[in-house]
């Protein structure tokens, strides 16, 4: 039996900026892919060899990190237990998990291509939910201080702190965690789409705390609750989400183009995100019918926000297909793979095939690896190689001939 582990020629791409035609795969992988894997009798379990794993330092970062998030969330929840009480808010969280629910399904639904990784996308949420609201709280304390040093405050006081302070302090703090997204885990930062999700995350974990302390203000007061919870939690479930993903666009952009400006880039999302923010505050002091303000301003801005998302996600699908289609025609897999890997109901059918046969995992490990392998080849295009992209490229590549050997095993294979 062919040593997979050690065929030759993975990195399929020369040293530098790729402007030739990859690499013909090894004779024994396109005699393999000259059939292709996918639905067929019989079942054969095989082991998929995995890559290596983040090196040291990057673990002391992440525990270092999630640690210091860990503390500022416990203390945002000391704030709140001590502001509303303990009972309040739990009833307060149990209803913000209502909006929070629908904010995670949104960002299923735009992350089906490329799934982002759980602990990023974890930091991401302890971001929004405690380090944004703390700095939100922190800078609030301080402006508050020096406005009561000042005399108190005066007769604009609430207007300029619903409509220009918050936006500005919230979607700053909101996108220094897209922004530490985008530096720590550049290589799973790949475009448009991971910007929106990666922003999505922490705007979606900054509204549950803030409905947490609406919920549970109108809770303690005995006052609308209902009306509070209808108005932010089914009516506005992704107001912050759209404010932020701003940022995360202008980042996503960046990072297809080689990210060489990425400081700018964050400047120039910023500007909109606190524009809509500002605008979705500050409407709210002149307009006297808020349902109709709703339907005639923020529904259709709502449409549009999701037009573009489904373009960007259409455009990514794209690309994975020419990416991979690159791979095809030199031997690294079959047209129907290509076909199958670049279609939602061509995954759900080969991932349903594969559980048939026992090769489930495997098959979710072929599907995510290619789509990672058609980002590493963009990234290897655009001028990316200085962050790994080539060494990525070549694990890949590995891991991909790996599970392909597993599923298209005697007893697996397909025509």
């Amino acid at each position: 039996m062919t040593d997979y582990s050690r065929t030759p020629d993975y990195t399929a791409t020369g040293v530098h900026r790729v402007v030739s035609p990859l690499s013909d795969a090894p004779t024994e992988i396109r005699a393999e892919t000259a059939t292709s894997v996918g639905p067929g009798p019989g079942s054969r379990s095989a082991a998929v060899t995995r890559g290596r794993g983040p090196g040291a330092g990057r673990v002391l970062l992440a525990v270092l990190g999630f640690t210091l998030l860990g503390l500022v969330s416990l203390f945002v929840v000391v704030y709140l237990v001590s502001g509303l009480g303990a009972t309040s808010v739990i009833v307060a969280a149990i209803l913000a998990l209502v909006p929070l629910g629908i904010v995670v399904w949104g960002v299923r639904w735009i992350d089906r291509w490329e799934p982002e990784p759980r602990l990023a996308l974890t930091f991401a949420f302890l971001w929004g939910a405690g380090a944004s609201v703390f700095i939100a709280l922190a800078v609030d304390a301080e402006i508050q201080s020096i406005v009561a040093a000042a005399g108190g405050p005066g007769a604009s006081a609430e207007f300029l702190g619903a409509a220009v302070q918050a936006p500005i302090v919230e979607e700053v703090a909101k996108g220094l965690g897209v922004f530490i997204l985008f530096l720590a885990v550049r290589r799973r930062f790949d475009g448009p789409v991971d910007g929106i999700v990666y922003a999505a995350v922490v705007a979606g974990g900054f509204a549950f705390t803030e409905n947490i302390l609406y919920f549970g203000v109108a809770f303690v007061d005995g006052g609308a609750l209902g009306q509070t919870f209808f108005v932010r939690g089914l009516m506005s479930p992704f107001a912050h989400v759209m404010f932020t993903a701003a940022i995360g666009l202008a980042l996503g952009f960046a990072a297809r183009r080689g990210a060489r400006f990425p400081v700018f880039a964050f400047g120039v999302g910023l500007v909109p995100a606190i524009a809509l923010h500002a605008f979705w505050n500050g409407a709210l002091f002149f307009v006297g019918d808020f349902y109709g303000y709703y339907l005639l301003v923020q529904v259709p801005m709502f449409v549009i926000a999701v037009a573009i998302v489904s373009l960007l996600r259409r455009q990514e699908g794209r690309i994975i297909g020419e990416r991979l289609a690159e791979y095809a025609a030199v031997g690294w897999f079959h047209p129907q793979e290509v076909a199958m890997l670049t279609s939602k109901r061509g995954r759900r059918t080969a991932e349903r095939w594969a559980r048939g046969v026992g090769l489930g995992s495997t098959m979710r490990a072929f599907i995510r690896d290619a789509t990672l392998l058609a980002y590493a080849r963009q990234r290897i295009i655009g001028g990316r190689d200085q962050i790994g992209a080539q060494l990525d490229e070549a694990e890949l590549l590995r891991r991909v001939t790996s599970a392909r050997h597993a599923l298209a095993a005697p007893g697996v294979r397909t025509q």
